[in-house]
């Protein structure tokens, strides 16, 4: 929605005000502007994002109350590729918990026991990796005003982030139950509490992680073997007579 009311300071006479959206979240002002957007959300060093871009994420930020300088929505553009727009697990959380009738949730992972096939469903992230398999992960979310939970499972293989290669990134290789779960998790939530969740997507849902671009098992630098140096003997320099011009003092 555009602002037109005028503000204190003075413009120059036929000078275009830029469009801005403005909102409260808990008596606190937001207000954003493709510029703030740019610079402070997306980054001056990422892609330029469209007008229809920041209309969108703005809305989005203004009907479901999130606030991006909290790190709560973030809409991230590289280059030319359309601008992905993303929340955070704590938005989501937050908004369901403060739903009146929210009544709890339960979530874990699914190994399979790697001796028997055994497929096995357990509460939490743990479990022995030399012993199991980490295959899935799954939550359930209660409803006071329903007569059954919401109950959502995941394939890890299905949702787990990878690299161009196809190896696992950071996270999802050193924190698989944790990930596994959480997408669980928010799935379940989105899908319980829909009047207050939807077109809320975690970052972690996609299937590269927009947020986590960067972070990725670090390069280990080229190393290109070098002969040793060889110490070459100077002759000492003879005492010559230093030749030095006064003309410019």
């Amino acid at each position: 929605m555009e602002d037109t009311s005028m503000s204190n300071t003075q413009k120059p006479q036929g000078a275009k005000q830029e469009l801005a959206v403005i909102y409260d979240i808990d008596g606190e002002q937001i207000k954003l502007t493709p510029s703030i957007v740019q610079k402070y959300i997306v980054g001056d060093g990422n892609g330029q994002i469209t007008l229809p871009e920041f209309k969108f994420f703005t809305e989005l930020c203004k009907v479901r109350k999130l606030n991006p300088f909290l790190k709560e929505a973030y809409c991230i553009k590289f280059g030319s590729n359309p601008a992905q727009i993303v929340v955070g697990k704590d938005a989501v959380l937050k908004r369901a918990v403060l739903n009146p009738n929210f009544d709890g949730i339960e979530s874990g992972v699914i190994v399979q026991a790697i001796e028997t096939g055994e497929i096995i469903e357990r509460k939490g992230t743990f479990y022995i990796s030399n012993e199991e398999r980490l295959v899935g992960g799954w939550a359930k979310v209660y409803r006071k005003d329903w007569s059954h939970p919401t109950y959502c499972s995941v394939s890890f293989d299905e949702v787990a982030q990878r690299k161009g290669g196809g190896a696992l990134n950071m996270n999802w290789a050193t924190k698989g139950g944790t990930m596994v779960e959480k997408v669980a998790k928010v799935r379940a939530l989105r899908e319980t509490f829909v009047e207050d969740l939807g077109g809320m997507y975690e970052a972690d849902e996609l299937p590269t992680n927009p947020t986590r671009m960067n972070e990725d098992f670090p390069v280990e630098p080229e190393i290109i073997p070098q002969e040793e140096p060889k110490i070459v003997s100077q002759p000492e320099p003879e005492n010559e007579p230093i030749d030095v011009s006064f003309d410019e003092l």
